[in-house]
């Protein structure tokens, strides 16, 4: 726990510590978006209205129009529309020998921009791009444009077939790094006395622009999740098992949890565990 940017509780527990990496499984992709609105800045995408045809032109030539409409928003929010390769489809995605490929030719189950399909695939492709845009690998990019600047050391994570970085899944950190980053995002872009990630990009990711269709009180912005906890309002990175990163940007604090990454954090009232421990000995009472 972080309030003020200063490290008020710490703990660990079976044989953990400050320095141990952690799977933080999807909270990856809030890490992916930071680097999209970076690149953007940069100028290395257009920007979010861009359609990803531009980066994978195959798309052309697919007979399928609704998949040339498709922008870098779309993927950012989960609304390509394309069918997810998440849930019953991850194994088989995983396995394929040509990831991208693979989510490019799911079929479309919605129009895109309208409903949110949560699919770690449409996250892949975010990282993809980033590739084709930097010129560089995601973990070189990441590297250069968040890691130095934040004074800490990258770890390397999977890559699929073709080499590219698993985009929003499998990154590895420790929690005081998943503290950093919390903090880069509470501080509007900027550490260390320098803007990292441009402030209206950090906004912007908070914004609220679809929901999830299993709990409507969680809402999605740009790769990050938003709820209400106590009447506290968090932006927060969230992936399988438990790992989040929440920004309770109103309260100057940030938390980050690490879980065991080999059953849903939904298993025996898991969730609801920490959202308690969050909301009784964390949070203030709302005013």
């Amino acid at each position: 726990v972080s309030h003020r940017g200063r490290l008020v509780l710490e703990y660990y527990a079976r044989g953990h510590n400050a320095n141990r990496l952690a799977n933080i499984k999807s909270a990856s992709k809030s890490l992916i978006a930071a680097l999209v609105g970076v690149a953007i800045e940069r100028k290395l995408m257009a920007g979010v209205r861009e359609p990803i045809a531009r980066w994978f032109p195959e798309l052309r030539k697919d007979p399928e129009p609704r998949k040339r409409a498709i922008t870098i928003e779309d993927l950012l929010t989960m609304r390509s529309g394309l069918e997810s390769t998440s849930g019953g489809n991850y194994g088989r995605w995983v396995t394929s020998r040509n990831w991208v490929r693979f989510a490019l030719e799911r079929p479309m189950v919605a129009a895109p921009g309208t409903s949110m399909e949560y699919s770690t695939g449409t996250s892949h492709l975010l990282s993809a791009i980033l590739t084709k845009a930097s010129g560089k690998t995601t973990h070189q990019f990441a590297t250069e444009v968040l890691a130095q600047p934040l004074g800490m050391t990258l770890a390397r994570w999977p890559r699929d077939p073709q080499g590219i970085y698993f985009g929003g899944n499998e990154m590895l950190m420790t929690p005081r790094q998943m503290i950093a980053f919390g903090e880069l995002w509470l501080n509007r872009g900027r550490a260390k006395g320098a803007q990292v990630v441009p402030a209206s990009w950090v906004e912007t990711s908070c914004r609220p622009r679809t929901r999830s269709r299993w709990d409507p009180d969680r809402e999605y912005g740009y790769g990050w999740w938003t709820q209400t906890f106590r009447g506290h309002r968090a932006c927060f990175a969230w992936g399988f098992g438990g790992q989040y990163i929440f920004v309770f940007d109103e309260l100057d604090l940030v938390v980050a949890v690490t879980s065991a990454t080999t059953v849903s954090d939904e298993r025996r009232g898991y969730r609801r565990q920490l959202f308690d421990l969050l909301e009784t000995h964390i949070l203030p009472p709302h005013a």
